[in-house]
């Protein structure tokens, strides 16, 4: 089954819920699947956290032939230089994921924020990172780690992603 996630709220829900500026983004839910588009919330200096229109799925490396929608080896010369800048880094909602055939969510945290990495390449596009023994899952990050994920050194960051808080 192709890997896919849901949010099932608008982009001024995701705002105000993630502490974030809407930006004009027009997203009103629903499922995301490799290729398609969805929000992100990004950092800036100057205006803080906002939303931005990605697609999921990064470019492929040289001799790849699929877009790339996960990140999992953190070491790998694809993905490293973009995860030591914390700007590259982002915040990416969703309400559900799906894993094999079955669909998962967290009743206390209805909108969950997953770490991810965004790109400029040659289209604007995301990845999510993943972690677990037992399969991949998204990183899933509390609220108080937002800031850790979005602005701190790769060396703090990185803690979140090796031992995830959720």
């Amino acid at each position: 089954m192709a890997p896919a996630y849901r949010i099932d709220a608008s982009a001024r829900q995701i705002a105000e819920n993630l502490g974030a500026d809407a930006a004009g983004d027009v997203w009103q839910g629903g499922t995301v699947v490799p290729g398609g588009y969805a929000p992100v919330i990004v950092t800036t200096r100057e205006n803080g956290r906002h939303l931005v229109p990605r697609q999921w799925g990064v470019p492929p490396p040289p001799r790849g032939e699929y877009l790339v929608p996960f990140v999992r080896n953190l070491d790998s010369p694809f993905w490293i230089g973009t995860l030591r800048h914390a700007q590259f880094r982002c915040l990416v909602p969703m309400t559900h994921y799906r894993r094999g055939d079955s669909w998962f969510t967290d009743p206390a945290a209805p909108l969950l924020a997953v770490a991810g990495i965004w790109r400029d390449s040659e289209i604007p596009s995301f990845a999510i990172l993943t972690s677990g023994a037992s399969g991949p899952l998204p990183v899933i990050l509390r609220p108080e780690t937002y800031d850790v994920w979005l602005r701190a050194d790769i060396k703090i960051a990185r803690h979140l992603i090796e031992e995830p808080p959720c």
